[in-house]
């Protein structure tokens, strides 16, 4: 059975080809039939939908304290698809200053260049930590606050990073840095989108203080 998360009630990923649709709805969950409506493509290119929620069935089992638990895994597990991202912006953008020729000589050999690409390489670098420290949490935390408060400072930490990365990696290729034939146009869609999945900076901000 394929299923789908819905935390509202717009932009449902998933929903499309999912078969049954687990509705979060004041701290409870709700299993439903797939009734999404209106389908479309997101920002990055997902299938999504928005769906009307209707006459849910409540999922048994699915306490405050497990949807927290899976929605701190989700949120773990994306904070590592940015680092992945990232890494490619670095890496991708790194290339195109060492063969880009500018004036005779790759433009890479502009310090103030070199000094951005730097900064791209220190906050992959500090966005890959927390992500591994959020990921051990997941794992070995040993109560939901520990856990929590980890996955919080990560979503917070990372979500800096992914917008420093992905806005860098777009300028340093110049003007082509949007068109669709380059795959760090995507990136930096994909790194947008992603940064706002299972709340976003100034939700874990707020909660990382209410911890």
């Amino acid at each position: 059975m394929r299923l789908a998360l819905a935390i509202g009630e717009r932009g449902v990923i998933g929903a499309p080809m999912a078969d049954r649709i687990v509705v979060v709805s004041q701290g409870k969950c709700f299993i439903a039939p797939n009734i999404a409506v209106e389908p479309h493509r997101t920002l990055d290119d997902l299938a999504a939908a928005d769906i009307r929620f209707e006459n849910g069935e409540p999922l048994e089992g699915a306490s405050k304290a497990v949807l927290d638990e899976v929605l701190d895994f989700g949120a773990a597990l994306s904070c590592a698809e940015a680092v992945g991202a990232m890494k490619f912006a670095c890496d991708t953008t790194l290339e195109y200053l060492k063969t880009r020729k500018q004036f005779g000589v790759p433009i890479g050999a502009f310090q103030a260049l070199q000094h951005r690409m730097v900064d791209m390489f220190i906050a992959y670098e500090q966005a890959k930590s927390m992500a591994c420290l959020a990921c051990s949490k997941i794992d070995s935390a040993e109560n939901a606050a520990d856990r929590a408060r980890a996955v919080s400072a990560a979503r917070i930490k990372i979500a800096d990073s992914a917008r420093h990365v992905s806005q860098e990696s777009v300028q340093l290729h110049g003007g082509m840095g949007m068109s669709e034939e380059l795959k760090v146009s995507h990136t930096f869609r994909r790194l947008t989108a992603l940064m706002r999945r299972f709340g976003d900076a100034d939700y874990h901000l707020a909660r990382f203080a209410s911890l």
